[in-house]
């Protein structure tokens, strides 16, 4: 795709013509579904469209979605799933991934939200510059790439994934990118995995990168060493479809984003957040509250803020999920911290820490993971002594799946519940090859006690 030289523009103020004229209670005026993914023809339409709908005074609402699928068949599902007006200035309508639920909310942005998350980025990294599309355009991460595209007036390099993942492709992309500008990169962990994996030849190519984004699920930290060795600028992000995308970089949220915890619940405010949930309006309610006339998001992220010298801005650690926790004997598991312990494994590739039913333990910590690449597969005993030295042994896994590969909503996003569902099957045949399963009263691991303890 060639530069495109136009200069960027303010987003529409609330008054403006067109979009803010229209009338609220046409629940589904105006919905337009542009096919997403990373087909460059695609994503030129859509960038073409976001310049409208951010840049401009286009009063459509951009409906992004799977190429897979029929604007039609999109539009039909989106319209008998609203159960509110879509609010005046909704710019886009985004599905989250329902990583945990098995269902995504429908989330309004506008063009004011997608337009100051864009810019709190150009001020957090070096200004606007050139970025590579890696990931599909109909989730927030790739919609964002866009939309930083279009605000800062240059074209985006588009990598096409259709076919799968290459990091020699990549690279090869990457070296297109223009020199006279800053070039950026948004990746999903498993991406930057199997770039470190592919060699010197790949990763040489992206160490002209200005920064490397890393979000949609935890990075192993092992991994982010790897990367920051090897000579990349890797930024760590944190956010979510709510908040237009990351707005939390390296722990430290963006210039106007405002982070705050209650009871270890991660609450987020700013000129990013969404505008609301359309199909639900209990859950709208529940998430998006105001106090002394600041609007907050109450995320389902536990974490807390850590102040590492005086005068330093605190550092978000997100902890792992509200509604995640494992009950096992009575015993509380936060499957986030039991996953941070397993990464450090060196022959954990990825991995999801899930609950499974069971007659004695009532959820069995079970731990489903991918095997790193050139490594031997680890054995349970030893995923169990290793958290039972870091944490404590009754929050080590009683159970271990292997899999060639884990369920994923979106891109780089867990699917908890398929997960689940994989281990809960694969522990009715304990036999079977990858399944490993503790059996109470065997030799005990390091610091092993009784299932209460």
């Amino acid at each position: 795709m060639t530069s495109h030289a136009v200069p960027p523009k303010d987003p529409p103020a609330p008054s403006s013509p067109g979009r803010e004229g229209r009338d609220p209670g046409a629940l589904a005026a105006g919905l337009e579904p542009v096919p997403g993914g990373t087909h460059p023809r695609e994503v030129a339409a859509l960038l073409g469209a976001l310049r409208g709908v951010v840049l401009g005074d286009d009063a459509r609402i951009l409906v992004p979605h799977s190429p897979d699928r029929s604007g039609t068949d999109v539009l039909t599902e989106v319209r008998g799933r609203l159960r509110r007006p879509v609010p005046g200035g909704t710019a886009v309508i985004l599905q989250t991934s329902g990583s945990t639920t098995g269902r995504g909310h429908l989330v309004a942005l506008s063009a004011r939200s997608l337009a100051a998350s864009a810019r709190a980025t150009e001020q957090r990294l070096a200004g606007p510059g050139q970025w590579l599309l890696a990931v599909p355009s109909h989730h927030v991460a790739g919609l964002q790439v866009l939309v930083r595209s279009a605000l800062a007036g240059t074209e985006p390099v588009v990598l096409d994934t259709t076919g799968g993942f290459d990091a020699e492709s990549l690279a090869g992309a990457a070296r297109t990118m223009r020199a006279d500008v800053p070039g950026y990169l948004s990746l999903v962990p498993t991406q930057l995995v199997r770039v470190l994996d592919a060699g010197d030849d790949a990763v040489a190519a992206l160490r002209r990168l200005a920064a490397i984004l890393v979000g949609g699920a935890a990075s192993a930290l092992h991994t982010l060493g790897r990367a920051r060795d090897a000579g990349l600028r890797v930024v760590t992000t944190y956010g979510m479809t709510e908040t237009g995308g990351g707005c939390v970089y390296d722990g430290v949220p963006l210039p106007g984003v405002t982070v705050r915890t209650t009871d270890q619940r991660v609450e987020i405010s700013g000129p990013v957040l969404a505008s609301g949930y359309l199909d639900d309006p209990a859950a709208d309610e529940a998430a998006f509250t105001t106090a002394d006339g600041v609007r907050w998001l109450r995320t389902s992220d536990r974490g807390r803020l850590e102040h590492s010298a005086p005068g330093q801005a605190a550092r978000l650690v997100v902890l792992g999920r509200m509604d995640d926790l494992i009950n096992t004997g009575g015993v509380k598991v936060s499957p986030g911290a039991v996953e941070r312990v397993l990464h450090e494994h060196p022959g954990v590739g990825q991995v999801v820490v899930v609950g499974v039913p069971d007659d004695e333990w009532g959820e069995l910590v079970t731990a489903v993971l991918t095997v790193a690449p050139g490594a031997a597969a680890p054995a349970l005993a030893e995923l169990r002594a290793l958290v039972a030295a870091r944490l404590d042994s009754a929050q080590a896994p009683r159970a271990l799946v292997v899999v060639p590969r884990l369920a994923e909503r979106g891109p780089g996003k867990v699917d908890r519940i398929a997960s689940a569902r994989i281990a809960e099957a694969a522990l009715r045949e304990p036999h079977g090859s990858g399944v490993e399963r503790h059996v109470h009263g065997a030799p005990p691991t390091a610091d092993e006690g009784s299932r209460g303890r």
